[in-house]
């Protein structure tokens, strides 16, 4: 934990990876498993294998620019209930596993592992495009503390919980997390008009979770969504507060302006060059501070290494 907070701190900019679940979807001859996504992978010998070319890919990308990365174990699907409904019920332990087989990849890198932080992933219950199937406060506290325990006791570095609709969910999630000694991230996905899924003001959700839970999160971030989106939000009028800019420090986003709702299920992949897709995130980095710099929906590791290029070639790090 102490070295994951000492690097955010001192790093002016993180590489995370890019997208992980809808590459491997389009895969030829890898099936996801319906319930737990890729987390089931890491138990067939050439889901292992795809899994492992895809995280060197994004891995390997900040060891050539020296820069920090952070790394999601597959586990964010993996929850008790999605478990149960999986073919891989029989495995009692498929969060540690998750993390285990990311900490083994980490160890492969020599040196530079000690510059990769491995974080626990988490998700909604349900459609992380459908904020009516969110569940409140109180149902997400119990629903989610069985895979947070599962995860702290992994020896992750951080939890995220990424792709969340609905203020109610994060709030029960946030209250969860915040019950270890870990940093923990929430990822919220956004409306360009300033809000999240369900209408929240993105303030206004950080606010309520600022005040509510002790400690905070360590800091927020979104996900799957295109960088203009991101910039149209923040830059709303009528949603605006100065805070986003200090609790807003992470982006994994997509290379396609469609909304969530568009790219969910699409048959053709719609995405953008990697470079144009880099200058849009930097420009991001450059405005409002964001620092944790990474793909999601449309994203390889070429959308990854072209940011990490223009990163070493405009900033100092």
């Amino acid at each position: 934990m102490k070295n994951f907070v000492g690097m955010f701190g001192k790093s002016p900019v993180i590489l995370t990876e890019g997208s992980m679940v809808e590459r491997i979807r389009r895969h030829p001859s890898i099936e996801l498993d319906p319930w737990i996504a890729h987390a089931g992978l890491i138990y067939e010998e050439k889901g292992r294998e795809v899994l492992k070319q895809m995280y060197g890919e994004y891995i390997g990308v900040g060891r050539q620019f020296d820069l920090p990365f952070m790394a999601l174990a597959p586990s964010w699907r993996a929850n008790p209930e999605r478990l149960r409904q999986s073919k891989y019920s029989t495995h009692a332990h498929v969060n540690r596993d998750c993390v285990g087989f990311l900490k083994d990849i980490r160890a492969t890198y020599g040196e530079y592992a000690r510059s990769v932080f491995i974080g626990g992933m988490m998700a909604c219950k349900g459609d992380a495009y459908r904020p009516e199937e969110a569940l409140s406060q109180e149902e997400a506290t119990l629903f989610h503390r069985e895979q947070a325990e599962a995860l702290a006791k992994s020896g992750v570095d951080f939890i995220k919980a990424a792709t969340l609709p609905a203020m109610s969910e994060a709030q029960g999630i946030g209250s969860v997390l915040s019950s270890y000694d870990l940093p923990y991230i929430l990822s919220f996905v956004i409306r360009p008009q300033g809000t999240l899924l369900d209408g929240t003001p993105i303030h206004q959700a950080i606010e309520a979770i600022d005040t509510e839970t002790d400690p905070p999160p360590y800091f927020y971030m979104i996900n799957c969504v295109h960088p203009s989106i991101f910039e149209q939000a923040l830059n709303h009028e009528e949603k605006y507060s100065d805070k986003l800019r200090t609790r807003i420090l992470g982006l994994q986003a997509n290379t396609s302006s469609k909304t969530p709702e568009e790219l969910n299920n699409l048959e053709y992949l719609d995405t953008s060059e990697p470079e144009e897709f880099a200058e849009l995130m930097v420009e991001l980095h450059r405005r409002f501070g964001v620092k944790v710099l990474g793909g999601c929906c449309g994203s390889d590791g070429h959308h990854i290494l072209a940011i990490a290029k223009r990163v070493k070639n405009d900033f100092v790090v």
